[in-house]
């Protein structure tokens, strides 16, 4: 842009948006600007391309949080410069993510009294899981190594998971013993567990809610089984719960549900705060059961911001305002209203799965039962059924209606079997859904008056992968 150029767009500052000159031109997209543009033009420009991302409230794939209240909104704001490891310059903010911890404790019955409640808050349930296997790799080298043992072959032994476990053990040099499915059993089972167990094994994760079909594994058979494997064998394997998405259901829908500190092996839990506990993105939380279950050497502490500070994080600076965000909803809703609002899309997951079911060419996987798994629903293509299309064809079919709803294929053994699913979140209302399944209807019916040379493929398919 020549100095001339520059001259007319400041002397045209108030000329309508699209009729100046830089709409007329375009943004910069492949250079960095030479120069300085109008804070209104640039707001407009960004703002236009956003509008070609997808509606987040007919994304019925993520599990994340779509839906705030306007309070929510304003906290976001006012914490917009507020940085989380700071706890110095920002010791309130502090305070509530300690307090958000001590409540966890409480919620998650551990044993621990509310001044020795132990855990920090993340960036997400991933790196929660990430500093939950390092609790574990740690404890186990530090037993080996006063056993004068080896510690050079770890193993970790989870069910079907989400890709952070994978990311840890790959990182950390741990073998991953990941039970793979198999026709008729989709998850953990005790006996598939103690197959795997021997004196290198530095946990077993069950995943409350995985993230393929929505169920729970059994935590407390696991544990039970895992308590007969010690006094048979003297190893002692402990329990980590992935908790990403049931950490906040089962504790308000599930209560006699026990999958968390009440069962003495579970020594660490991680959860996603900005999933099923309804905060903005970005915050996850991690807790062990007692203060000695946290091993020192992934404690450190740093004076360089002002003070003494005890870090236990990946990520350093982190922002604040998701932690009040989360502290916010503990006060607004308390049990009764979690209990509420999951309470809610537990029943809507189940309307839908019934009306599906009725659809005819489908059958229902797991139908969203509070005690089985998340409000969440999955389901496949009836076995011989010539419906004439695939799940993939019927997700683009939605797709075309602004809905996201995932098809893919399992993973081992399983490769061979696509299941659909929809995660049912505040904000996912009955007459939303209402609204999906109409547009069901309409797809099923082209896809009757149009039938396919050839189906697509998950390759060929949206882009949804797990």
């Amino acid at each position: 842009m020549t100095s001339n150029d520059k001259n007319m767009m400041e002397e045209n500052i108030y000329d309508s948006l699209y009729g100046h000159q830089a709409s007329s031109s375009g943004i910069p997209k492949n250079e960095f600007p030479t120069s300085e543009l109008n804070p209104r033009l640039v707001y407009q420009a960004v703002h236009d391309e956003l509008m070609l991302d997808g509606n987040s409230r007919q994304n019925l794939a993520t599990f994340c949080q779509t839906w705030a209240e306007p309070e929510v909104h304003t906290l976001m704001n006012e914490c917009i410069d507020k940085n989380m490891v700071d706890k110095d310059e920002y010791p309130q903010t502090a305070e509530i993510e300690a307090r958000c911890v001590r409540m966890l404790s409480d919620l998650w019955h551990s044993p621990a009294t509310s001044e020795n409640a132990v855990g920090t808050s993340t960036t997400g349930s991933s790196e929660a899981a990430m500093l939950g296997g390092m609790g574990m790799k740690r404890r186990w080298e530090a037993t080996r190594k006063a056993e004068g043992k080896e510690i050079d072959k770890p193993n970790l032994i989870t069910g079907p998971v989400q890709i952070c476990w994978h990311k840890f053990t790959r990182y950390w040099d741990v073998e991953h013993r990941e039970i793979p499915m198999e026709n008729g059993r989709l998850l953990m089972t005790p006996e598939e567990v103690l197959k795997l167990c021997d004196e290198n094994t530095i946990g077993v994760v069950p995943t409350l809610g995985v993230t393929f079909t929505g169920q729970y594994e059994p935590v407390k058979e696991v544990s039970d089984a895992l308590d007969k494997f010690q006094q048979e064998t003297g190893i002692n394997i402990p329990i980590h719960v992935d908790g990403a998405s049931g950490g906040f259901l089962a504790p308000f829908c599930a209560p006699e549900l026990e999958w968390d500190f009440r069962l003495p092996r579970v020594k660490s839990i991680n959860a996603s705060g900005h999933k099923f506990g309804l905060s903005p993105l970005g915050v996850g939380w991690v807790l062990w059961r007692e203060p000695q279950d946290l091993p020192e050497d992934l404690v450190f502490w740093v004076n360089y911001l002002g003070g003494n500070m005890r870090d236990i994080a990946l990520n350093f600076s982190r922002p604040g305002g998701q932690v009040v965000c989360q502290y916010y909803n503990f006060l607004r809703l308390g049990r009764e209203g979690y209990t509420k609002i999951h309470g809610a899309c537990y029943q809507t997951a189940q309307f839908l799965a019934a009306e599906i079911e009725q659809l005819g060419p489908f059958e229902i996987i797991y139908n969203g039962e509070a005690d089985g798994g998340i409000p969440a629903l999955c389901w496949k293509l009836k076995d011989g059924a010539a419906a004439g299309f695939s799940l993939f064809d019927f997700a683009d079919r939605l797709c075309a209606r602004g809905w996201q709803v995932p098809a893919y294929s399992l993973p081992a053994n399983c490769q061979d079997q696509a299941i659909q699913r929809i995660l049912v979140r505040h904000g996912v209302s009955r007459d939303l859904t209402t609204l999906l399944l109409n547009d069901m209807k309409q797809a099923l019916v082209y896809l009757d008056k149009h039938p396919l040379q050839k189906s697509l493929t998950s390759e060929e398919a949206s882009g949804f992968h797990h």
